[in-house]
């Protein structure tokens, strides 16, 4: 599949720690080669140390658990 996983929907632990699902909104390389995603979660994640809910994460390549592909329809 490749680095650039744009529209995919995946599966990653935000932090290392917290599951959380949702579509890829932009892939990049950032400084040292290192891959960045930014993904539009399907639910809200609520984190301990905030009150704020979350919408949009920023995970590394490292920590995406699965990739389900491009889901048409869904």
């Amino acid at each position: 599949m490749g680095w650039n996983k744009d529209g995919s929907t995946v599966k990653a632990l935000y932090l290392g720690e917290y599951e959380c699902v949702g579509v890829v909104e932009e892939s990049r390389v950032s400084y040292g080669g290192r891959v960045l995603y930014t993904i539009n979660l399907n639910e809200p994640l609520s984190l301990p140390f905030t009150s704020e809910l979350r919408e949009t994460v920023i995970v590394g390549e490292n920590q995406i658990v699965a990739d389900f592909g491009v889901i048409e329809n869904a």
